[in-house]
């Protein structure tokens, strides 16, 4: 389904782009997505979306992504979806065009070129990042594939297949800081990045615990002030009305509120 040429064109590819991908498949696997047939991911655990970036002649700079709904049985894309994301994106990027597109998998899929192909009214020659989430963390070389298509005459009949290119990583110096910053990011307990999560998440929910019961009090205690239980306390009133929270909360029907 692959070969190995080329059009000859410069492929710069930015990390963001790669965090995207992975983020995306992370965010899919972890929800059970992929076999569900919604969200953008599909059969197989795949998640597919469309790459960013700008073309200066022979040189083509990939800097963002963004997700796209697919049909995993038919690979047919969500076309008003689709439009809609590119008129947002637009919107925030003015200079960048949509370049091709990516997914997740070990090699190119024959079904690749209906999506391949599918974009082509958007972009006539498109590329397509391929990230492997399943290579082994001991290699050296970042598992990303970038092809570009091209017609070839098979027995006769021509027909568009995917051959690989070359590439190099490419960063502006916000990228380097926050690679860097991720790169060396350690527990500072030494223990493991998900001990580090526990602990963070674990924290949260004992403050947001806290805030809950100390609003719960605060509101039966007016609530008691209402009725008549206790005597009324102007001064407190006006001293929550100043230092409390309680005045930027949302205005809810009592019955939601309790």
């Amino acid at each position: 389904m692959a070969s190995s040429s080329g059009s000859g064109l410069t492929f710069k590819l930015h990390p963001l782009v790669i965090v995207n991908i992975s983020d995306h498949h992370t965010r899919v696997k972890a929800q059970g997505l992929y076999h569900g047939g919604g969200g953008s991911g599909g059969a197989g655990g795949r998640v597919f979306g469309c790459v960013i970036g700008v073309q200066r002649g022979r040189t083509v700079e990939i800097f963002n992504s963004f997700e796209i709904l697919c049909d995993p049985e038919t690979h047919t894309l969500d076309r008003p979806f689709l439009e809609k994301k590119m008129e947002l994106y637009k919107k925030v990027f003015p200079n960048f065009y949509v370049l091709g597109w990516y997914s997740t998998g070990s090699d190119a899929q024959e079904s690749d070129m209906l999506i391949h192909r599918a974009l082509m009214d958007i972009n006539e020659s498109p590329v397509y990042v391929l990230l492997n989430p399943s290579t082994n963390p001991t290699r050296k070389d970042l598992p990303v594939t970038i092809y570009e298509s091209e017609l070839h005459v098979i027995d006769g009949i021509p027909q568009l297949i995917f051959v690989r290119s070359n590439y190099t990583i490419e960063t502006v110096e916000a990228e380097r800081i926050s690679v860097d910053h991720v790169a060396h990011l350690k527990p500072s307990d030494g223990g493991s990045a998900a001990t580090q999560l526990a602990a963070h998440l674990t924290g949260i929910h004992s403050a947001i615990k806290m805030l809950n019961s100390r609003v719960k009090i605060l509101h039966q205690y007016l609530v008691a002030m209402e009725r008549g239980d206790i005597p009324l306390d102007n001064s407190l009133l006006r001293n929550l009305t100043t230092h409390c929270l309680l005045h930027i909360l949302p205005c809810l029907q009592t019955a939601q509120v309790l």
